[in-house]
């Protein structure tokens, strides 16, 4: 049967690939350690479980608005005004099915045949992808590691066209942890004024600062950047809740009501008891996120410094999220690689520990580690990691 030619142009998910093949490994008895998957390893809070079941036992479990309940809505503006310091009305927000739905749905109703979207590299892997799906043209700038990853003005000046619509920050960013700060963020948000570029803020990882960093939004520095922006958040990542799936958009109403009125033609609403769930998450008590926000720098501190002692790895420290981005370009070639793509799949084959390779994320000589998972489990991946380099270095 002949798809759609739309499909033919996607690039499968690297990081759902590496997450499948390691299962895969496990259920033949290997014992496989995964650094793949981008999701916390801690339980979602049991005052969020709590709400969720009630909502089913009181019979709140049928259809809701399709852009999101009202109670709803009002939690995540409150959060918006409490976090950021933003006001937004109800009109101007949008509950959906994961913060991916968020941005799938915005890019839909943005872009027409040839738009380009600028995205920087590196990217998580699935904007691309939809900007394409959405007849858009992804256009890359490269964040190079002496500069954090992070774009520059300049960088950001030379990739505008008049056919250019949007431009993607990720901060902190999946896959490398940076952090842009509030002068950078200004300093690219005057670019997209004067150029008349909207902004698309994804700002999941928020909640997940290290170091004494703090998250600021680009919609927060100015009232003209707050209308230039559509802000991107949910609780998978900060309140362990990925499975849920609930999602946000904020942000101009006329582009609101564009994604609300296609959602109702494509998800219909998200899950009614995830909902009930997240008005819980926000309104309930944030001491469960910092735990777990604790426990990813601890983590961090100590796999960071074990993981630059390996000879052929180097790695810049994340200010965010829970991802380590090294650059193992080294490592692969002192071991008879021919790129890290290889690299990384004799790391899994050999020493059973499943890593994302850069490629997926736009930078080749990188590979993405999650240490959202157990310490001994952590150090046990990066001890391997070692020895492989070590037994196999020509």
């Amino acid at each position: 049967m002949k798809l759609a030619q739309r499909v033919g142009t996607l690039t499968p998910s690297t990081t759902l690939a590496i997450t499948a093949k390691a299962k895969e490994m496990k259920a033949e008895g290997y014992d496989v350690i995964g650094l793949g998957a981008g999701e916390p390893d801690f339980n979602t809070p049991k005052h969020i479980i709590d709400a969720a079941i009630q909502s089913m036992e009181a019979g709140l479990t049928k259809y809701t608005p399709a852009g999101g309940l009202p109670a709803l809505k009002k939690e995540v503006a409150a959060k918006l005004k409490r976090d950021q310091g933003l006001e937004y009305a109800a009109n101007e927000i949008i509950v959906t099915s994961g913060a991916k739905h968020a941005l799938y749905t915005l890019f839909q109703v943005l872009l027409d045949e040839g738009d380009e979207v600028i995205i920087p590299i590196p990217y998580w892997v699935s904007y691309p992808e939809q900007v394409k799906l959405a007849g858009g043209t992804p256009v890359f700038i490269e964040g190079i590691e002496a500069n954090e990853f992070k774009i520059t003005v300049d960088q950001l000046k030379a990739a505008i066209s008049e056919k250019t619509k949007a431009v993607i920050i990720n901060s902190p960013s999946n896959p490398t942890g940076m952090v842009y700060t509030k002068e950078e963020l200004k300093a690219l948000g005057e670019v997209c004024l004067e150029y008349g570029v909207l902004i698309v803020s994804d700002e999941i990882y928020e909640k997940l600062m290290y170091g004494g960093h703090e998250h600021v939004s680009i919609a927060e520095i100015s009232p003209e950047l707050k209308e230039q922006t559509i802000v991107i958040n949910g609780v998978s990542k900060s309140h362990s809740m990925t499975g849920w799936r609930i999602g946000y958009a904020a942000g101009n109403s006329q582009v609101i009501k564009a994604m609300t009125d296609l959602a109702s033609h494509s998800t219909s609403n998200p899950t009614s008891n995830a909902q009930y769930a997240t008005i819980a998450a926000y309104s309930g008590s944030q001491e469960p996120v910092e735990e777990m926000r604790k426990a990813f720098e601890q983590r961090l501190d100590i796999i960071h410094q074990k993981l630059v002692e390996i000879p052929g790895i180097t790695c810049l420290k994340p200010q965010g999220a829970f991802y380590l981005f090294p650059n193992v370009k080294e490592a692969a070639t002192a071991t008879g690689c021919k790129d890290v793509d290889e690299f990384v799949e004799r790391l899994l084959t050999e020493e059973q520990v499943a890593v994302v390779p850069g490629s997926g994320f736009g930078a080749p000589d990188n590979i993405r580690l999650s240490y959202a998972t157990s310490l001994d489990l952590l150090e046990s991946a990066v001890n391997r990691m070692k020895n492989f380099i070590e037994t196999n270095q020509k």
